[in-house]
């Protein structure tokens, strides 16, 4: 395993991927240290990785984004931090607090995730079948 990075996941980021949890066992097999920064409350991103069984390393809890991007460089000593996230103003926050940005499509198209967007329809039913059955 590498231990040279940390990545952390912008909620939002997570939320566009088909595979949360499999986005995170991945990326644990290159990142030293793996978590969730948002600017939800606590219980909401507790709630979302609890349902999909991550386990991060880190969360943002009650700080905001910027103030939780400054305390995981602090805390955990890599030689980069990766935020993955979905708008400008994450980038921004990725360059005021020294971290380096990636936005959700391009760290999906790198590591092979699928995202959200991508998943197949479900197919029509067949015109004599009747979907209005319970």
């Amino acid at each position: 395993m590498a231990d040279g990075m940390t990545l952390a996941f912008e909620l939002s980021a997570l939320r566009a991927l088909a595979d949360p949890a499999g986005a995170f066992v991945a990326a644990r097999e290159w990142s030293a240290y793996v978590g969730v920064v948002s600017a939800e409350p606590t219980y909401v991103v507790t709630n979302y990785t609890r349902k999909r069984r991550i386990r991060q390393d880190f969360f943002s809890g009650p700080k905001g984004k910027g103030e939780s991007l400054a305390s995981v460089r602090e805390q955990f000593d890599t030689d980069r931090h990766v935020f993955v996230g979905t708008e400008e103003a994450d980038r921004e926050l990725a360059d005021e607090h020294g971290w380096e940005y990636l936005p959700v499509e391009e760290a999906a198209g790198a590591a092979g995730w699928a995202l959200a967007d991508d998943e197949p329809e479900a197919p029509a039913p067949a015109p004599d079948e009747r979907d209005d059955w319970p």
